[in-house]
């Protein structure tokens, strides 16, 4: 019985009445889900919502377990009301996804709204977007730019918002139900994206306008004029660039968009099981002599780490709550040190036993490969078939299989052709040169410095280091023995210059530089926006001429490994737009910085202190844009070579002696950094140069071999690729054999780097030019 009614087609007015298997519940279940989905995808009940979204298989699921007997009229209220809450998270006026014209609401962003928000979003947009395709193809020859890129701005808006939302808490608010309904609705995200980059009356109005414009008498371009100019061109290559060019219905153009939503697919798959492996390693240590001379700040966040872990280990909410009140020893443990980035950075650095460091290093160099993969997927409640695992090894090979793939059905020999297409490097060939031009300079100095270091471990490291016992230091050593020379040549050690760089004095010298080179002031606005963690601050810039309130960006500062990505990210939250009717940019920050411990605020290391002047740079290229056509406005349209230009054009005020006079006070007793240590700052400046050098010269150029020479269906894999560009960028440090440092890769393999990780350097080179 039950099979005949899940094979046939019910139709409404044959729905009387269900059946209850009294010893099959889960049949009756099934059952159940097909008549409720039959019943509320009827005439009669769409009109009675049309934005009402009902997933029957779970509102069952919800209200029947294997204990229930029969349909009483309660679990039929309870139905109901489900209709009826359905219908309220669609309602613009409960739904916060769904409320674009103003910041978002994230104390009232739930999981469950995205799917009901993304249904009326899509449904509107699609009929709003096929009347502008119709009125297009009637004016194609005629149309003007107003009638097509600002009016694409207004139909785009609603989704870009609630997308955005969901996109942006995805990555500092992660959890299980957001997981879910991301991936549930990420495919109708793509497909939709699609339409629009393929669209061929959008194309052919752009190239009438684009025409009209060359056919015009020649003359100087005012501002305006240029933006249009430069949205038009940029908007016919980067669809020509998305298959607008492949015929429409084609076996290519399917197959071109198979590929687009397959990618966005495995790309969300690699970056979860990157954040899921970081949160998966934690190693305690209760031996105080194995973190002997590490810093206090360091035992510190340790120590809290290890609380912070039986607390959410404890079952008893008694036993949370008298855990959470102990006090924490720093001194005395017991430390847990995890794969967080400052938790990460300051074991490498610092603690002395070998072991150790090695566990550490390589739990970071293995996640999410075959070495956690089991694990991980241990704790699966439930699998989707065809979903990808929790081995990125595989998903890089897809990834890289795809992107061949669909360089091809373009028209390039790979994809890292297609990719500069749209960048300042004019070929890979010009990439390629640069950086073995700089490699000319760097690798010597490279060597020069860890033969340095390892000098220093043979002379003060023991027995352990001595030529007899160890060849050569390993990468677990590395950082730490550099750090030793480091603190050697310039008797300047990072513990001492952490109290003068608490995170609030920091952000206010900051804010004082932008005063002095732009005429702009930041003021704390925290309470006028709703932020999506306590930690979370708020911020408003204002033309200090004018008064003119220009900008305002959120910063999320801290390291959170629960829920948090690592790294340290902008992303636009709002964009100048003068068809939107937005004047006001507004930015989100995101940084992963030491955590305030105790009753100590923040205190951050310099290489901290950098990565936020890095990442206000390129909040401000967003905030403090002047142009209001929203393709081109603040980081929009900017070649993606040249999109580190301002933010390391910041992290250069981070050595002008007045900035730092601005920010460098210590936490307690307000004292200015003094001038020797400030020098003693300026002095290790290129400190490591050499080899921080080599290895972004590795990363770029790797991924550059990935993209372009090497072949993902022939014998040789992704890892004899990163030992053979490591032998030629890093030949004194080639990846160990259980290097899997490419499953982690998220620039390239989760952002929006792959075959453009060399930007930074491509950017850095012409940053040194700007600062001067």
């Amino acid at each position: 019985a039950a099979s005949s009614v899940l094979s046939e087609e019910v139709s409404w007015k044959n729905i009387r009445f269900i059946i209850i298997y009294p010893n099959s519940p889960e049949i009756t279940m099934k059952i159940l889900s097909v008549a409720l989905a039959t019943l509320l995808s009827a005439p009669q009940i769409r009109a009675f919502s049309s934005a009402a979204i009902i997933r029957s298989s779970s509102t069952c699921s919800n209200y029947l377990s294997p204990s229930v007997q029969s349909c009483s009229s309660s679990s039929t209220a309870r139905t109901m009301s489900s209709v009826a809450e359905d219908t309220k998270v669609a309602d613009p006026a409960t739904n916060p996804l769904l409320q674009p014209d103003d910041l978002p609401k994230f104390s009232a962003v739930e999981p469950s709204q995205l799917t009901p928000a993304m249904q009326l979003i899509l449904e509107k947009l699609e009929s709003d977007f096929a009347a502008m395709e119709s009125k297009l193809a009637e004016s194609k020859d005629t149309a003007t730019f107003d009638e097509v890129l600002p009016e694409l701005e207004k139909i785009q808006h609603p989704l870009g918002f609630a997308w955005g939302i969901a996109s942006h808490l995805n990555g500092v608010k992660n959890s299980d139900e957001l997981r879910i309904a991301y991936e549930q609705n990420q495919p109708n995200i793509v497909k939709t994206s699609m339409k629009f980059s393929q669209s061929k009356p959008v194309y052919d109005a752009l190239m009438a306008v684009q025409k009209g414009w060359e056919s015009e008498e020649s003359k100087d371009d005012d501002f305006v004029m240029l933006q249009k100019k430069r949205a038009v061109a940029n908007s016919l290559r980067s669809m020509t660039l998305q298959g607008v060019g492949l015929e429409e219905g084609s076996p290519e153009q399917i197959r071109f968009n198979e590929i687009k939503l397959r990618s966005a697919e495995l790309a969300n798959a690699f970056s979860n099981n990157v954040l899921d492996a970081t949160k998966l390693f934690g190693l305690t240590v209760t031996d105080s002599k194995s973190l002997e001379g590490a810093p206090d700040s360091a035992l510190a966040m340790w120590a809290q780490a290890h609380q912070q872990h039986l607390i959410k280990e404890a079952s008893d909410e008694d036993e949370k709550k008298k855990l959470g009140e102990a006090e924490v020893d720093a001194k005395a443990g017991p430390w847990r040190i995890t794969l967080d980035g400052p938790s990460y950075v300051a074991a490498m650095q610092h603690v002395p036993d070998r072991d150790i460091r090695k566990q550490v290093y390589i739990g970071y160099l293995t996640r999410a490969s075959e070495f956690t993969a089991e694990q991980l997927e241990s704790k699966e409640t439930e699998k989707k078939e065809g979903a990808p695992g929790k081995d990125n090894v595989p998903i890089i090979n897809e990834m890289l299989k795809l992107r061949k793939e669909v360089s091809g059905l373009l028209g390039f020999n790979n994809y890292a052709e297609q990719s500069l297409a749209s960048k300042m490097a004019p070929d890979v060939q010009s990439v390629a040169d640069l950086s073995n031009l700089i490699l000319e300079k760097a690798l010597p100095a490279a060597e020069k410095e860890l033969a340095a270091a390892t000098a220093l471990a043979r002379e003060a490291g023991g027995d352990e280091y001595s030529e007899s016992n160890l060849e050569k230091l390993m990468p677990w050593d590395a950082a730490f023995w550099v750090e030793r020379l480091k603190e050697n040549m310039f008797d300047l050690k990072e513990e001492e210059l952490k109290p003068y760089f608490a995170l609030d004095p920091v952000l206010d010298g900051m804010f004082g530089l932008v005063d002095r080179i732009f005429g702009v002031e930041v003021r704390e606005a925290n309470g006028k926006a709703e932020v999506w963690h306590p930690d979370v601050k708020f911020f408003e810039i204002y033309d200090k001429e004018s008064g003119e309130h220009m900008a305002s960006f959120f910063l999320d500062p801290y390291s959170r490994p629960a829920d948090k990505r690592g790294g340290a990210w902008m992303a636009d939250c709002r964009g100048k737009s003068a068809a939107l009717g937005i004047d006001v940019p507004v930015a989100y920050l995101t940084c992963n910085g030491s955590p305030p411990v105790g009753e100590k605020p923040s205190l951050m290391s310099f290489r901290e202190v950098e990565t936020l002047f890095h990442e206000f740079g390129h909040g401000l290229q967003h905030m403090l844009t002047r142009a209001t056509i929203g393709d081109v406005a603040g980081i929009n349209g900017v070649e993606w070579d040249a999109v580190e230009l301002p933010s390391q054009f910041m992290e250069n005020w981070c050595y002008d002696k007045p900035t730092v006079d601005g920010f460098a006070k210590h936490y307690e007793t307000g004292e200015a950094l003094p001038e020797e240590m400030f020098k003693k700052l300026n002095d290790q400046k290129t400190f490591g140069a050499g080899m921080m050098s080599c290895r972004q010269l590795l990363f770029g150029m790797m991924d550059l071999e990935l993209h372009s020479n090497y072949d993902p269906d022939g014998d040789e894999t992704i890892f004899d690729v990163q030992r053979r560009m490591a032998a030629i960028y890093t030949p004194y440090a080639l990846p160990v054999e259980e290097d899997r440092f490419l499953c982690g890769f998220s620039h390239i393999f989760a952002g929006g780097y792959s075959a453009g990780y060399y930007s930074y350097k491509w950017a850095e080179v012409m940053s040194a030019d700007a600062f001067g």
